[in-house]
């Protein structure tokens, strides 16, 4: 994948890690349009603001037509609701649905035609430690993004016959307004971003951005009781 001279559309772009990722890609020498479900909230001199809500059908079939020429999309628009499964509104549960799952989903199903036209390209899903690891105290989002990681993994296979790389960012949590709340260790996202890309261009498919991540995905292996170890 080769970011210099190619096209990208970052989705979440106004703030946090989209953000990041908006400003590498413009040094890396791409085109950048920054998607925001308000494009007046993105202020990064260099981009192309351009409106896109991901639970809207309508509005991402219209930030598709504005476009044509992507071959790097970014998949980061986020929510996160805070709900439990039990105990959270099903409103929140859906949302977080909407946003990480059919949201993502929709994005690259309209955005693929560009992809295939322009040689083939790349998607970068930013998924998290939570894909592998469910807390329960956030449990929709845990659930919306194992779905995307699903997805993820099931569109990779799709799109590998028009030459889409698809590749997953896992990673803990970093310094952004989403956590602001969570009292631990965080990772820098513009550190983050950069290492996302150079993986991304490395052609590698899996992203383990933190030790938090690595850890989780060893753990897979070791089923339930590795990972909630009350029951073992």
């Amino acid at each position: 994948m080769q970011i210099e001279g190619g096209t990208a559309l970052v989705t979440g772009a106004n703030r946090g890690l989209g953000r990041r990722f908006a400003a590498e890609l413009l040094a890396r020498g791409a085109t950048v349009y920054a998607a925001a479900r308000n494009p007046d909230s993105v202020d990064q001199p260099g981009v192309t603001p351009i409106a896109l809500d991901v639970t809207d059908p309508s509005s991402v079939a219209r930030a598709a037509e504005i476009t044509g020429d992507v071959t790097l999309l970014v998949n980061n628009a986020g929510s996160s609701t805070g709900a439990s499964l039990l105990t959270g509104s099903l409103a929140d549960i859906q949302l977080e649905m909407n946003t990480h799952f059919f949201g993502t989903l929709a994005v690259t199903r309209a955005f693929a035609p560009q992809l295939a036209a322009g040689g083939g390209g790349a998607i970068l899903n930013v998924l998290s430690a939570l894909s592998w690891v469910n807390f329960p105290a956030s449990g929709a989002y845990c659930a919306a993004k194992s779905a995307e990681w699903s997805l993820t993994n099931a569109v990779r296979q799709e799109l590998a016959a028009q030459g889409t790389q698809v590749s997953a960012l896992h990673v803990g949590y970093m310094d952004t307004d989403m956590v602001r709340h969570v009292d631990a260790p965080k990772s820098d996202p513009a550190v983050v971003a950069k290492l996302a890309l150079d993986e991304l261009v490395a052609g590698n498919v899996e992203i383990l951005a933190d030790d938090v991540s690595r850890q989780v995905r060893s753990g897979l292996s070791g089923g339930v009781a590795a990972l909630y170890p009350r029951f073992a």
